[in-house]
Order: C-alpha cells, then structure tokens, then sequence
C-alpha cells in the first residue's frame, strides 16, 4: 500500500494522512470479522472539508472508517480505497481504516479558535456504524466530543448499532440540534441480500426508526438508493414508503442510485453476473454520465412525494434534512485537512 506519501511527521505537508509510523494491522478470528483486515492509524486530521462542487448542502463531515463492511455494490466511496493503493472491490468491503485517535483528534479541532460551531455530517462517506464500530467504538468519544462543545451535527446510517448510542444522542440533542437520518433504498430483501450483503436488513432499520423515534430523536428516511429496472416498481416504491410511513419516520427523501468512476465498474460487473439482461439498459440510462437523466430522478421524486402524502408523511423539510442535508453552507474556517469525498 502507498503508505509512505500518506504518512509522516507533523509539519510534513497537507498530503501527510497518518502520523509516521501509525499504521497497525490487525484481524480478528471471530465469525463477525473473518475476512477482514483492520488498518488502525492515526489520523492528522478529522474534520474535512466537502469539495465545493459537492451537491451537498453542508459543508463539513468526520468519517472515523476508510472502506465499509456493508459491502454495498454502488458505494460511490469504492474510488476513495484507490488512494492508498487498495483494491476498490473487495478490498473495500473487507480492508478497513480504522481512525483510532478520531475522538480526541476531533476535540482538539473543535477546541481551535477558528471553529466556529458549523454542522458536521457524519456517514456520508463510509458508514460509521458499520461492523468495525462494534469493537473499537469511536462513535461515543465523537458524540460525547461534539455534545462538549454543542455543536449541530446529523448521522446518516444503515447500521442498527446506532441504537447503542441512544443515550449519548439524546443528551447531545439537549445542548445542540442534531439530526438522524436511517437509509433504506426498498424492502425488497431479495434485492437486499445481492446488493448490500453486510448491512442489516431494511426491516431492522426501519425498527431502528422506530427506536430512535420513540426515544424522542427525530428521524428521517433517506430513501437510497431507488435503484432503475431492480426496485422502481409502483409496487416496490408503495411497498417501501408504506414501510417508512409504518416505522413513525419524520419524513422521507428518494435518491436515485448514481453511478461515479470506482462504484460505477463494480456495480456494472455485479449487474453482468447476476442481471445480465439489464447491462444494456444500464449503460443507455448512464449514458450521460454519473447519474440517472433528469426526468427519470423528477418521475421518482414525484412518485415518492404522492406516496408519502398518502400514507401521512412528507418529503423533508430543510431543517430536517440533516444527514442527507443540512444548513445553507457558511464560511467558517477549519482546522487545516484533506478534502472529502460525499454522498452526492
């Protein structure tokens, strides 16, 4: 792995990720982690800035993991893996970074004169509640360091592990506004089972919902990814947002799959062993490039709209939308750090 230009003493450079000499690799014989490899390093710096042609309204984000276990075959971050010479398919489902200084790296920063308190966004890079959280548990330390200063943050997940934190996300709610948001794309569990075979089940994220609603968080859905010819049905998308509407989300908001260099040729692969038949579709409907035309995403949006308004629920409102959105950005300077890829 490129390591070497990735790693090196304070006051080497921007381009410097990890302190020298950081990088631990571990595995771990236990069922929940057989075939995966664990890269503890030391971050330099957590929070990132978003790059400013990013769709994304908010400007900030912390990922505490490189690569993701959920194992997603559009994960639009696979290209992210790339950058340290690791293998973008496989590797980024099972060749995980592990930030390990990230909590107190993120009190640090946080406690700079020049933060000012923005938004931070969580998981809409890699997962932070994926498998890796369940052992080395940066999550509390992040949460507990964000709640110290009261600053907004939102989450964005697909992990259930999100439950285990309950506690600390209502107190920090008390100091700050703090948004959560679940992602489920469909309900389909056959779909489920090829597309996202780490990651829990859509039925136990939407119970996630439920919990974290009846814990007084509120929670949207993000509706991601609506995926063309395999979950678009009338009936898959009636289906799903009968489920969100079910699970007492505050509101829902369609995504419609995109396709970015790293994701897009992994995706295709998946699509040629097991839809075959769709390939061609696939390349004509991406033709234009990363994402679905235009009028195909408006006819989603549309269809999940009138949906959600039958079954008593709306698309989110801005205030909302934390973890799949957030403020108008601000300019506020941050701690020095590498840019970061993100969701949109």
């Amino acid at each position: 792995m490129r390591w070497d230009h990735l790693t090196g003493a304070p006051g080497s450079g921007p381009a410097a990720l990890f302190a020298a000499g950081s990088v631990v690799t571990r595995t771990f014989d236990t069922p929940e982690f057989r075939g995966m490899t664990f890269h503890e390093v030391r971050a330099r710096s957590i929070v990132n800035r978003v790059p400013g042609a990013s769709r994304m309204p908010f400007e900030w984000t912390v990922n505490p993991y490189r690569g993701c276990s959920h194992a997603c075959v559009y994960c639009f971050a696979r290209k992210t893996h790339g950058y340290l010479d690791l293998d973008t398919g496989t590797g980024f489902d099972s060749q995980i970074v592990v930030k390990v200084n990230a909590p107190e790296l993120l009190r640090h920063e946080l406690a700079a004169p020049r933060w000012s308190g923005a938004h931070i966004a969580m998981g809409t890079n890699v997962d932070c509640y994926q498998r890796a959280e369940g052992r080395y548990r940066l999550m509390p330390g992040i949460i507990g360091a964000l709640r110290e200063r009261a600053n907004p943050f939102s989450i964005l997940t697909k992990g259930t592990l999100i439950l285990r934190d309950l506690p600390l996300l209502r107190q920090a709610a008390e100091a700050a506004e703090v948004g959560v948001c679940v992602s489920v794309g469909f309900t389909d569990t056959a779909l489920w089972r090829t597309v996202e075979p780490g990651a829990p089940s859509p039925a136990a994220r939407l119970a996630a919902v439920r919990a974290l609603t009846d814990a007084g968080l509120e929670c949207g859905v993000l509706m991601a990814p609506v995926v063309p010819f395999l979950g678009d049905s009338p009936e898959q998308l009636r289906a799903t947002v009968r489920a969100v509407a079910a699970s007492g989300a505050a509101s829902v908001t369609p995504l419609v799959l995109h396709l970015r260099p790293g994701a897009r040729e992994w995706f295709t692969a998946w699509l040629g062993r097991h839809h075959p038949h769709l390939v061609a579709r696939y390349e004509r409907m991406y033709a234009g490039g990363s994402y679905a035309p235009t009028w195909y995403q408006r006819r989603i949006t549309r269809q999940v709209h009138e949906l959600a308004a039958e079954f008593g629920i709306g698309p989110a409102r801005r205030g909302q939308l934390r973890a799949a959105g957030a403020p108008e950005r601000t300019a506020v300077p941050a701690p020095a750090g590498p840019t970061q890829l993100t969701l949109l």
